[in-house]
């Protein structure tokens, strides 16, 4: 092998590694009346990719007050309802 290839696998184990550990540093949640929210920024927030009108699953990653990611989902309103306020 040359040193291109060593190289290029190191940094490809190394991002792998760092990948990992900040995946399972993310504690996730499922959303009930009463739990208690720490958020201090949301990161981000999905749902279901297809549009539907009714309750669809819904996802949000925050940071909590000790900068932990969490993620937290939840069930929510579709936005696929047409003529409906």
């Amino acid at each position: 092998m040359n040193a291109k290839t060593i190289f290029a696998a190191c940094l490809f184990a190394a991002l792998n590694i760092c990948t990992l550990s900040a995946r399972a540093e993310a504690s996730e949640q499922t959303y009930t009346y009463g739990t208690h929210l720490d958020i201090k920024h949301v990161v981000s927030m999905t749902q279901d990719p297809t549009p539907a009108c009714g309750v669809v699953n819904a996802r949000m990653t925050y940071l909590d007050s000790h900068d932990k990611t969490q993620v937290l989902d939840y069930l929510k309103f579709g936005d696929g309802c047409i003529g409906d306020n």
